[in-house]
């Protein structure tokens, strides 16, 4: 199993597109320029021991140098060790909310950045229970079945964003009909369901899925997150706020009605989620500490073998290259030679 140590290196990778578009430019410019001065292949004679290819070379170097460094931070990892960790606990699946309406402000920074800090911090309390992640929007999706390597809900909390999903809607009907066919259909306890959503257009199938789970011993609890008056909701495209087909602002609003009825149809409770995080993980962690544990055995990787140094090593060896590589193409003596002499010794 290959993992990265420190995920958070990795959003450095949104400079290499910011340096991929910079140098765009750059280039872009400069042939622009040439081309305003006069002919291209007349004018770049003129650069004296300039090299388009050389220029190209060197930025490809540092580029891919930086790749190989960002990557190294990282430090990708491979398991070597494999233990079976026995544990006493309850499986815990959590389903997120990951339709646009969650990236409402009415939670600060927005709202599923908020229900990502929540289940991390959640994750922090759990740690002898099994966790697994779904996903929904317009359809519902096992992110990740239930596990105690929490490095690795980690990692896959770190990866969601809207655009898993590209159908919209609130499915929450499937998103519990998924979470049930998770769990293990043998047993009728020993398992929780927290669902984390603004409840906003969410499917009337709700309840009789929420009734079939409970069948299976499956406790529902419910997260609500927004604010009951609502949000406007930001629009990628024109960087303002989304507007309908006749022109006015888009308001997200939390549904908290429909959530608290299915945390009552499930025997779960409902929770507020806005500015008090810490609150809202005690009162779950509370509860599923309550609930009948059982005792599971997993296999695990419990020692990594770290790789960093290698991709240090390369990143390393790219710079010391491209400082080497001449910024230009070396002149022949003919070039060197002054037009007027040239002439000269051609009369």
């Amino acid at each position: 199993m290959l993992r990265f140590q420190h995920t958070e290196y990795l959003w450095a990778f949104v400079l290499l597109i910011v340096i991929l578009l910079a140098f765009a430019w750059v280039t872009w410019w400069k042939r622009r320029s040439i081309r305003r001065i006069g002919d291209p292949v007349m004018v770049e004679k003129l650069f004296s021991g300039y090299s388009r290819r050389l220029f190209t070379f060197k930025f490809l170097l540092l580029f891919t140098a930086f790749f190989f460094g960002v990557i190294g931070l990282a430090n990708l990892q491979k398991g070597s060790r494999v233990d079976k960790i026995t544990r006493k606990g309850v499986d815990v699946i959590i389903a997120l909310d990951v339709s646009k309406s969650m990236l409402a402000t009415d939670a600060k920074p927005d709202r599923l950045t908020r229900a990502k800090q929540l289940v991390t911090k959640l994750m922090e309390k759990l740690d002898n229970d099994r966790v697994g992640l779904v996903v929904f929007a317009g359809n519902a999706y096992l992110q990740m079945p239930l596990t105690i390597d929490y490095s690795a809900a980690r990692m896959y909390l770190g990866s969601i964003t809207p655009d898993l999903i590209p159908r919209q809607g609130t499915e929450i009907n499937e998103a519990i009909r998924v979470s049930d066919e998770a769990f293990n259909k043998k047993e009728r306890k020993h398992k929780a369901l927290i669902i984390i959503s603004d409840g906003e257009d969410h499917n009337e199938g709700a309840i009789n899925e929420a009734k079939k789970a409970l069948e299976n011993g499956v406790v529902i609890n419910t997260v609500g997150i927004g604010s009951p008056t609502g949000s406007p909701l930001p629009d990628p495209e024109t960087g303002g706020l989304k507007k309908d087909n006749e022109g006015n602002t888009v308001v997200s609003k939390l549904n908290e009605d429909a959530l608290k009825s299915l945390a009552s149809t499930g025997k779960g409770m409902y929770l507020h989620l806005m500015n008090n995080t810490d609150e809202v993980v005690d009162a779950l962690a509370d509860k599923i500490d309550k609930m009948e544990q059982k005792e599971f055995g997993e296999n695990v990787f419990t020692d990594y073998n770290s790789y960093f140094q290698y991709f240090l090593g390369i990143c390393l060896i790219l710079i010391l290259l491209e400082f080497f590589v001449p910024e230009g193409r070396k002149k022949k003596a003919d070039d060197a030679a002054l037009p007027g002499l040239k002439t000269a010794e051609a009369a």
